[in-house]
């Protein structure tokens, strides 16, 4: 099996993306509920910040900071997968198995990037609350509900109308 390395710092913040193997699903926002109670009861027994979150029907994207001392972002996102995947199957949602007889919700991988700057980390802020427009599922970043973008408002960080002209939707690209 390769080894996969991963940048873990004790305190980081990491930008992270965890995707549906079926990228046609929309099993995300179908279930927002079940995940929200997942990531809550998940940060309650291993504490993180949730700087930034979007979730869209088939991946989410979202900024953690971790504890001092504490660098276990894996840890974190296997009890996510495996909780919210056992909640949605007690619901009675088939998810197909994989060769292994493994449950075949979310791709075996998620990416994860530590952030290393303030310039950084606002791009994948942005990156974030801009998403749903970029993949078409609305116009402007306010009319999305499963995003951070009401809180950054609610919190005097971002205006309601910011990413509402049609001139910075064009210009939405991929965050490297």
């Amino acid at each position: 099996m390769v080894s996969y390395r991963r940048a873990r710092v004790p305190g980081g913040t990491y930008f992270f993306t965890a995707a549906l193997r079926d990228r046609r699903a929309t099993l995300l926002i179908d279930q927002v509920d079940a995940l929200i109670t997942v990531m809550r009861d998940v940060r309650a027994i291993r504490p993180f910040r949730i700087d930034a979150c979007v979730v869209l029907p088939d991946h989410l994207h979202a900024i953690w900071t971790l504890p001092d001392h504490d660098s276990d972002f894996p840890g974190r996102w296997k009890a996510l997968k495996s909780d919210f995947t056992r909640v949605v199957k007690s619901r009675g949602i088939q998810i197909p198995a994989n060769a292994r007889n493994e449950h075949a919700l979310w791709q075996r991988r998620y990416w994860e990037h530590l952030i290393v700057s303030d310039d950084d980390y606002m791009r994948h802020v942005d990156y974030i609350h801009s998403n749903p427009v970029k993949h078409g599922l609305v116009t402007r970043a306010r009319d999305w509900r499963w995003s951070t973008f009401h809180r950054y408002v609610r919190d005097g960080m971002l205006d309601v109308d910011w990413m509402s002209t049609p001139t910075v939707v064009k210009s939405l690209g991929a965050v490297s």
